[in-house]
């Protein structure tokens, strides 16, 4: 299709291009000229032995197409003799001669021949020839001014681009080149006053002329990569790291990537564990408890935990803690009491934030990490600076005594429970609201680390999955565990949070596969209700799970290797290294 035959060898041809390939240098070629001329050219399609065959034992590989596809890849690679022995062994040329005469017209910066020759290619979109066209003459418009020949470069503009009536944009673009040569032209960014080289402009053409006639370069690669991904999305358990997927054979991960042993037990807590979150960069962890302390826990290069700070101050139970962007602050949320902000490094309060007649109820950093957000009892949520001045108040039915707070990545939009079955979505900046409304219930939820999802809890024992980018919408539901009365928390986890896990008043911890909603593993090992989970964003293979049995799990693979020391214990926490849980 869109090409022709000829007289002269394939390989032969091949050469040629190919040198003009690998030799070209800015706006230049000093490679030989392919033997014909465009005009003793007819576009007809290209004929080439196998074009009716088919590989593969399925049936559906077209043997021409497959065979051009390589030998462009073995070019691609630096590989151009190979390329060449199998174009002659096959008779399977990668191109016809009439694109080649093109891409060498191209090279050499024969604009008007190489639009002529386009003309001639077979092409049955006009809008493509001329958009390919534009291209070629915009390349001959640069190469002119860049050349000092701005008359020409003028008469180039008038007489042959706006002829074309493609763009008038870019025209209006081009024309304030003439005024300001010396500066870079247009707004995309990606055009300058000097040209770009000749193999820049023949990528571009590719990507506009149809695949059949100009092969798209890195398609074979692109091919493989869709491959793997399509096996990776498809595997419920993959947890490693991509680059150790192989091409010798179909993937396919086990359990073992999945971390569902205990490797250590933190009981510090002299009461309920309410609540677990491990800091942005995986450093550490923080636990929240009935007893009215939190705790800050570090993570050690061998994956083991110590203790680092017990925070104490709240007068009634720390039910929440979240941390800042860069990890070396943490805030503490009381009961319907104060937040706390804390120095991570030394332990140290450096601020409360009450306020008269209301108790906080929930907390939330910026993005930023200049100011902080907190839910109130009187069903407002205020923003501090970090010094504990006001800074706004959203008053209203925005939240709820019993509710959790988030704010997305780009700091726009403020998400909290305000009612019993709706989420609210507030823009802090235009005030307009949106929500999310459930059938059931909410207990609470989790954002996503691209702040595109949104993990809702329901009180019907389901978890559900919504997508918050655009229009609101219901992607996956997780069900299993268990849920009647206290409030069970969820989070994304694992390698790009590919997993969700969750809390369970049966004891367990629940993990599913994000993608197909499939339950992965359900994980014993406590005594009381598992009130919250949270997933090293760090490490995909470490999991830490807050119980009323007032311990904290670490979870981690089962097969361990050298990085997991041996059991020990530093008194408020054992490592486990031995069978079962």
């Amino acid at each position: 299709m869109g090409g022709v035959e000829d007289e002269e060898p394939a390989l032969k041809r091949t050469k040629l291009l190919s040198k003009g390939l690998n030799s070209l240098s800015n706006g230049s070629s000093s490679v030989e000229r392919v033997v014909g001329s465009s005009s003793e050219l007819m576009a007809r399609p290209l004929s080439s032995e196998g074009d009716n065959e088919v590989v593969g034992s399925k049936g559906i590989i077209k043997k021409g197409e497959f065979v051009r596809i390589i030998t462009k890849a073995l070019y691609s690679l630096g590989y151009k003799k190979t390329g060449e022995n199998l174009e002659e062994e096959s008779g399977i040329p990668l191109n016809s001669s009439v694109v080649n005469v093109f891409m060498q017209q191209v090279l050499d910066g024969d604009w008007e021949e190489s639009v002529s020759t386009l003309n001639k290619i077979g092409l049955e979109d006009e809008r493509i020839v001329r958009a390919a066209s534009f291209l070629i003459l915009e390349q001959k418009f640069f190469e002119l001014l860049d050349g000092d020949k701005v008359m020409d470069a003028l008469k180039t503009l008038r007489t042959e681009i706006t002829e074309l009536c493609v763009d008038s944009a870019r025209i209006r673009e081009l024309s304030s080149c003439l005024l300001s040569p010396s500066d870079q032209c247009g707004s995309s960014g990606r055009d300058f006053i000097r040209a770009k080289t000749r193999l820049k402009l023949l990528e571009e053409l590719q990507k506009l002329i149809p695949p059949t006639v100009m092969i798209p370069e890195n398609r074979l690669e692109h091919l493989v990569e869709q491959a793997l991904i399509l096996q990776r999305d498809a595997c419920s358990f993959h947890n490693s790291l991509d680059k150790e997927m192989s091409l010798y054979s179909d993937h396919h991960c086990g359990k073992t990537q999945i971390p569902s042993r205990t490797l250590q037990i933190l009981d510090a807590h002299d009461d309920e564990v309410w609540f677990v979150q491990f800091s942005h960069d995986g450093k550490y962890l923080a636990t929240a408890s009935n007893d009215r302390t939190a705790i800050i826990w570090e993570v050690d290069t061998n994956d083991g935990l110590s203790m680092k700070h017990k925070l104490s101050g709240h007068q009634k139970s720390v039910s929440s803690v979240s941390w800042s962007p860069n990890g070396q602050e943490l805030l503490t949320c009381g009961v319907e009491e104060a937040v706390r902000r804390w120095d991570v490094s030394t332990g140290k309060c450096l601020q409360v934030y009450e306020k008269n007649g209301s108790g906080l109820i929930s907390c939330a950093w910026f993005p930023c990490g200049k100011y902080i957000l907190s839910g109130l009892s009187d069903k407002s949520i205020c923003m501090w600076e970090l010094d504990g001045k006001e800074v706004e108040s959203w008053k209203g039915q925005k939240t709820l005594k019993i509710s959790d707070l988030e704010i997305t990545g780009d700091g726009e939009h403020i998400l909290s429970i305000c009612k019993e079955n709706a989420i609210l979505l507030f823009n802090k900046e235009t005030k307009v609201e949106r929500f999310i409304e459930e059938d059931q219930t909410i207990t609470s939820f989790s954002l996503s680390k691209d702040s595109r999802f949104l993990l809702v809890n329901l009180l019907n024992q389901e978890i559900h999955l919504w997508n918050i980018e655009g229009d609101l919408k219901l992607v996956g539901k997780y069900k299993s565990h268990r849920r009647s009365r206290f409030v069970i928390r969820s989070c994304f986890g694992g390698l790009k949070q590919s997993f969700i896990a969750s809390g369970s008043e049966d004891s367990q911890v629940y993990i599913w596969h994000r993608s197909s909603g499939d339950l992965v593993d359900a994980l014993p090992g406590h005594s009381g209700a598992v009130n919250c989970v949270s997933w090293n964003p760090a490490n995909p293979h470490m999991l830490a799970s807050a119980s009323d049995d007032r311990t904290v799990r670490i979870w981690g693979l089962k097969c361990l290797d050298a990085k997991y020391p041996n059991a020990y214990s530093n008194g408020n926490s054992h490592h486990c290294n031995c069978g079962g849980t």
